[in-house]
């Protein structure tokens, strides 16, 4: 059993999955919510450089953790310690799904956050179905590039904020926003004039909005 993290804290860990060992980060905030709310972050496509790096990845669990939450981001399988092969988001899923119990087992029974980057997104979404979080946050998800001929997600069953910048040069803004009006309801859509994919210069922006959703669904 792995201990709890001091508050505040970031401690490394590394869990035996589905497909062998996940590399992930557990942190911790400094005043944790009564009801023990935890949050997993997804990075970006590993085939192309996605790593729990990540600065918007970094940014979601720093986000998540100033709201409260113990924030657990990790490497997709083959991405530094993780072990396993790249599996186009099936096997990736999993252990998503593998991950919320993890953190149940020690943590307890409690609400739970999904949030992804990109590709990391898109698993998130997928995630969601199974384990019915309280609040999704998708940032630049991709629907129809890098998850082959998969279909669109369902709708995550809870509140739901999308973020994405209008000039996004790998993920197309404008057939996202296509894709997510057709979901019923549409999520709530923060479009970031003149941001690219990895936001660069607007991170705070970026963390500022995910945390007032994250504030307004939690309380």
């Amino acid at each position: 059993m792995s201990a709890l993290p001091a508050a505040g804290t970031t401690a490394e860990h590394l869990i035996d999955g589905p497909a062998g060992r996940i590399e992930a980060l557990w942190s911790t905030p400094r005043t944790a919510r009564a009801d023990a709310a935890r949050a997993i972050v997804c990075h970006p496509h590993p085939l192309f450089g996605g790593a729990m790096s990540n600065k918007v990845a970094y940014t979601l669990a720093s986000t998540a953790q100033k709201a409260g939450l113990h924030a657990l981001r990790f490497n997709f399988r083959g991405v530094g310690r993780s072990e396993g092969v790249h599996d186009e988001g099936r096997g990736e899923t999993a252990d998503v799904v593998f991950l919320a119990g993890w953190l149940r087992e020690r943590l307890g029974p409690g609400p739970l956050v999904l949030l992804g980057f990109s590709f990391g997104a898109w698993v998130s979404l997928r995630a969601a179905a199974a384990l019915r979080p309280v609040a999704q946050v998708s940032i630049a998800p991709p629907f129809g590039k890098y998850v082959g001929d998969a279909g669109v997600p369902p709708r995550p069953p809870c509140p739901w904020l999308v973020v994405h910048g209008t000039d996004d040069e790998v993920v197309d803004y404008a057939q996202t926003r296509a894709v997510l009006d057709t979901y019923v309801p549409p999520p709530e859509l923060v479009s970031l004039d003149g941001t690219g994919h990895f936001f660069h210069g607007r991170l705070n922006e970026l963390s500022s909005t995910v945390l007032t959703f994250l504030q307004a669904h939690l309380d």
